[in-house]
């Protein structure tokens, strides 16, 4: 909870200083602009404080608002445009606020209903601090800002390897039924691993460069990421951590 925090307020430091024009910039994601980025996370924010208060209001919710697919995010994120950027922001700040206080009342056994599979409190923090840095990324290549990664990368990491099955389902797609293997350098020079040590597929690289991946924030050409074995070789281009349709990615910075 503390890191989700810390994640909010930085990408607030990012965006606090800009008026309309700078909150008007496009991002790489089509047709959205740094306010259609806040402005979601804000949307983000009141569902996940739904599902917490009222599961049943929340699957209700969920079949009358997406009824027509995924347009409903494009909708809640275009809240945002036109919008006073102080009020934004303030929106935005409180929202975030809010969940992680309703976050910690629930208790640790409990399951929250969510776009994807249920999850306890812990998960939908972790989930909440990758969309949060996800989305601050595509500010930040909106406004040209080169962020330091820092060892929050941990949390999006080991949502990127918790969701591997969930990855190739949102494709169609049979989970591979051999262990995976993740090595990954941290911001620090140290390492970050998941799985058996023995197991035949791997993939390994800079933590950085693995969460540009399962964000889909980067095209897998344009990242030092390793696979090894045919089920990581075949996982690579279908990574995503987060919930939802399959996403479109990124087309590669080079050619």
């Amino acid at each position: 909870m503390a890191d989700l925090i810390v994640e909010g307020a930085e990408l607030e430091a990012l965006v606090g200083g800009l008026g309309p024009a700078g909150f008007a910039a496009e991002t790489p994601a089509a047709g959205w602009t740094v306010a259609h980025q806040v402005a979601h996370l804000a949307w983000t924010d009141r569902w996940t404080l739904l599902a917490v208060r009222d599961p049943a209001g929340f699957a209700a919710a969920l079949g009358r608002e997406f009824a027509d697919g995924a347009a409903a995010v494009d909708r809640g994120a275009a809240e945002g445009v036109g919008e006073d950027p102080a009020a934004l922001l303030e929106r935005w700040r409180a929202g975030r606020a809010e969940v992680a206080a309703a976050l910690a009342e629930v208790p640790p056994d409990v399951r929250v209903p969510w776009f994807g599979p249920p999850m306890k409190a812990r998960s939908m923090l972790t989930a909440r601090l990758m969309e949060t840095w996800a989305h601050g990324q595509d500010v930040a290549d909106a406004l040209g800002v080169e962020r330091v990664p820092t060892d929050r990368l941990r949390h999006v990491a080991h949502l990127g390897v918790r969701t591997v099955g969930f990855a190739f389902a949102a494709h169609g797609r049979p989970a591979p039924d051999v262990p995976f293997r993740f090595d990954l350098r941290s911001p620090g020079g140290e390492s970050w691993c998941w799985g058996a040590a023995d197991a035949a597929d791997r993939v390994s690289g800079p933590a950085l460069d693995f969460c540009l991946l399962v964000t889909q924030r980067r095209h897998r050409d344009d990242l030092a990421l390793t696979a090894r074995g045919e089920a990581a070789r075949a996982w690579l281009p279908i990574a995503q951590a987060f919930a939802g349709p399959p996403g479109e990615g990124r087309p590669p910075r080079r050619g």
